[in-house]
């Protein structure tokens, strides 16, 4: 094997490498995203749950 050959090989493994390195910080940016969206949901879905409460609490004092 000829040393271009090898070297080629080492920086095509080295971008490999890099290249799976940065998936891996994106894949961690992207779990701490989508834990904030699923508190935000849930946080939202708790409000409109109490909205909806007083909603029924006046329906029912009108009947």
């Amino acid at each position: 094997m000829s040393s271009e050959l090898l070297n080629q090989l080492e920086q095509k493994v080295t971008s490999a490498v890099e290249a799976l390195e940065l998936l891996k910080m994106e894949a961690e940016e992207l779990r701490e995203e989508n834990g904030r969206l699923k508190q935000e949901r849930q946080e939202w879905e708790r409000r409109l749950t109490a909205l909806l409460g007083k909603f029924d609490e006046v329906e029912s004092e009108k009947t």
